[in-house]
C-alpha cells in the first residue's frame, strides 16, 4: 500500500471557521493511504516581489512545507464571489518567484462549505483557474459544493448526517484514486 502525503489549506483564518469544521471530517473520512497534514498560511506576509531575492524564513517555511507532501487539497469560503485574500496571498508566495513554483506538478482537489445554497461553487472556479496557471493538475470531477446547515459537521469532524458522510467519504477516495494516477504518471521529483 503506498502513502500518499496530502498537504491541506484551510481558507479561512477563522479559528471557528466551518472550512476548518470540514477539514477535519475530511482528515476522518480520506482513506488510510492519504497521510493528512494542515499546511497552515496565518503567518506570512503580504506578499511582494521585492522579497524575491531573500524570502522570509516563515515563507521559506512554507515554500518547504508544499515541497514535502505529493498532493494538496484546498478547502476554501468563498468571500465576495472568491477566494479569500490569505489564501490567494499564500498563492503567491509558493508559485514566486519565477520559476520556483511549489505548485507545478503537484495533484490539487478543491472543496469548500458555506451556509449558501450554491456551497462555494464560485470561489473553487476563480480557485481552479489560479491552479491551471500554476500548472497543478486538478481533480475535476467529482465536485464538491457544501451547504453547511447548524450541526452538520461537529468541531472534531464528526458528520451527523450520513448521506453528506457517504458523499465526502467518496470524495476523498477519489481523491485518492486521482493522486495516485497523476503520481504514477508525473513521479514527484519529475
Amino acid at each position: 500500500m503506498t502513502t500518499h502525503k496530502v498537504g491541506y489549506f484551510i481558507g479561512s483564518l477563522a479559528a471557528g471557521s466551518i472550512n476548518r469544521k470540514l477539514a477535519n471530517a475530511l482528515v476522518r473520512l480520506a482513506p488510510p493511504e492519504l497521510a493528512m497534514s494542515e499546511i497552515s498560511f496565518k503567518d506570512l506576509p503580504l506578499y511582494s516581489y521585492d522579497y524575491d531575492a531573500d524570502y522570509p524564513q516563515v515563507a521559506r517555511t512554507f515554500k518547504e512545507a508544499i515541497a514535502a507532501v505529493d498532493a494538496v487539497l484546498f478547502v476554501t469560503p468563498e468571500y465576495n464571489r472568491s477566494i479569500p485574500g490569505g489564501l490567494k496571498n499564500a498563492i503567491d508566495w509558493a508559485s514566486r518567484p519565477y520559476g520556483t513554483n511549489a505548485f507545478t506538478g503537484k495533484p490539487s482537489a478543491v472543496i469548500g462549505t458555506s451556509p449558501g445554497a450554491i456551497g462555494t461553487a464560485v470561489a473553487q472556479q476563480n480557485l481552479r483557474s489560479v491552479l491551471s496557471f500554476c500548472n497543478s493538475p486538478q481533480m475535476n470531477a467529482p465536485e464538491a459544493y457544501i451547504q453547511f446547515t447548524p450541526g452538520l459537521i461537529a468541531d472534531d469532524g464528526e458528520v451527523t448526517n450520513d448521506g453528506t458522510a457517504d458523499f465526502l467519504r467518496n470524495i476523498m477516495a477519489e481523491f485518492h484514486t486521482f493522486v495516485a494516477r497523476v503520481r504514477s504518471t508525473l513521479p514527484k521529483d519529475a
